[in-house]
């Protein structure tokens, strides 16, 4: 469940919602209140509103630190964390990019298996997104000119395919065309 709710739009439109929705009732009902049964200034005491005010704020700050706290565990520098001191075999893809392609070495990836992706950009700044066959963004990284130390992530796959490779930062005329692809093969194929 919290896969789903982190990993895709409905999260965010669903916390949307959940903020959304009360803050709207309130308004109407305010704004019903003052146009049609009380059109005359309040005569309510102001400490009632600033408990209300406080009361929100409240709410909101508990729901965004909750919401956040949950979401660690899906974060991509946790989950290299999480896989670099596991203590399993990582398999390195050291790759370079350059206006307007990657220089991506051909490596068997295999589903289940941790991939060390590190790389640099010989140029300018780029981006090395991988889509899931899907089109859905597995994960990103920038990848910044003049760096000492590559850009690394690490990623395991869970599905065998043909993931898409592109740049999500503008480099150029041509930055449209730079992708490549990536073929995950299931384990132990």
């Amino acid at each position: 469940m919290l896969e789903s709710f982190y990993l895709t739009g409905w999260g965010a439109f669903a916390m949307m919602l959940f903020m959304l929705i009360p803050f709207m009732a309130v308004f109407l009902w305010v704004v019903y209140r003052k146009t049609f049964v009380d059109p005359s200034p309040s005569n309510t005491d102001r400490a009632k509103y600033v408990r209300a005010e406080w009361a929100w704020i409240g709410l909101v700050v508990v729901v965004f630190v909750g919401v956040n706290m949950a979401s660690i565990d899906f974060m991509p520098t946790v989950r290299t964390a999480e896989a670099a001191a596991s203590g399993a075999e990582i398999t390195e893809v050291n790759f370079s990019a350059e206006s307007w392609s990657y220089d991506l070495p051909e490596v068997k990836i295999e589903v289940g298996k941790p991939i060390r992706f590190s790389g640099k950009s010989l140029d300018t700044m780029h981006g090395f997104a991988i889509y899931h066959p899907n089109g859905k963004v597995l994960f990103t990284m920038m990848l910044m000119p003049g760096l000492e130390n590559p850009t690394s992530l690490i990623h395991t796959f869970t599905e065998p395919g043909t993931y898409v490779v592109r740049c999500l930062e503008y480099c150029g005329s041509a930055h449209h065309e730079m992708r490549d692809e990536i073929e995950v093969v299931a384990a132990g194929g």
